[in-house]
């Protein structure tokens, strides 16, 4: 029986094994595709023969008068904004719902999931025209101020993923809090927040991630070079030549991937907390 146990579980890690590797030949072959010449990028191989790892300097370089440092500090400053207002906005309103009794209450919370299965294309158009009449095209404030008032992408799914931490914490707390003198910002800030540290790690990689594969809506509210993102430097690899130069291209596409992934595993443990710490409160 322990022969038979062993070797169904060899099979099975056998099987996973195969499975996974299936699934990331994409990731392999963007690899092996960075390194390529536009001539190897017809050939079979999965790698070249000589690498040409010249595609990542002259990728850097390649955009007329910018670098792709410059794409990288404009990404950072948008998505850092966001992360931040996204941050704030959403525990304050999360902490309404789940503390403060105001009327209305179950409503307005019942419209603020209803808005989780709303479309970006149904608001798109009147958010565009909004936001145009008000001189905020070709600037970062379509993005700050959404995200400020508790909106933007995943705000509504934010605030319920806080609200589910915040209704375990214990009321008792908000009531010797307020014996001590506290007030509802002090409950929420000194109290509040130190408790739901995982939530709020979740809410901002979340945020970051969201945010900074934002292809979207940066090309619909960017349109001058000087405020672009990497996500719309790397089209112009296509606009700007007439050949294109696709090493180069993937090139940058992968670097463009690391600082998420860098995000990702780093506060990988956090994450994985929050997500199933909520999925068990809610």
């Amino acid at each position: 029986m322990r022969v038979g146990g062993s070797a169904r579980r060899l099979i099975n890690h056998f099987s996973l094994l195969a499975v996974s590797l299936l699934m990331m030949y994409p990731i392999f072959w963007w690899l092996g595709a960075s390194l390529k010449t536009n001539e190897e990028m017809s050939s079979a191989g999965l790698f070249p023969k000589v690498p040409h790892w010249s595609n990542f300097s002259e990728g850097w370089v390649s955009v007329p008068n910018f670098t792709f440092t410059h794409f990288y500090i404009n990404t950072f400053e948008l998505v850092l904004g966001v992360l931040f207002t996204s941050i704030v906005s959403c525990s304050l309103v999360a902490f309404a719902f789940a503390r403060l009794d105001f009327p209305l209450r179950k409503l307005w919370f019942a419209i603020m999931l209803v808005t989780l299965m709303l479309p970006t294309q149904v608001t798109i158009v009147p958010q565009y025209v909004m936001f145009s009449q008000w001189n905020w095209i070709n600037t970062y404030l379509p993005f700050y101020i959404p995200h400020l008032l508790a909106g933007g992408i995943g705000g509504p799914f934010f605030i319920y993923l806080l609200v589910q931490f915040m209704r375990s914490v214990p009321k008792e707390l908000d009531e010797a809090a307020k014996i001590d003198g506290c007030n509802w910002f002090g409950i929420y800030w000194r109290i509040m927040l130190p408790l739901i540290k995982p939530a709020l790690v979740t809410v901002g990689i979340y945020a970051f991630l969201w945010n900074w594969d934002d292809f979207f809506g940066q090309m619909i509210y960017i349109n001058s070079i000087e405020k672009y993102t990497i996500n719309l430097a790397l089209k112009l690899f296509i606009d700007s030549q007439g050949s294109v130069p696709w090493g180069q291209m993937l090139a940058m596409s992968l670097v463009s991937i690391m600082p998420s992934v860098i995000i990702f595993f780093l506060a990988q443990k956090h994450f994985v907390e929050g997500m199933s710490a909520g999925a068990l409160k809610g």
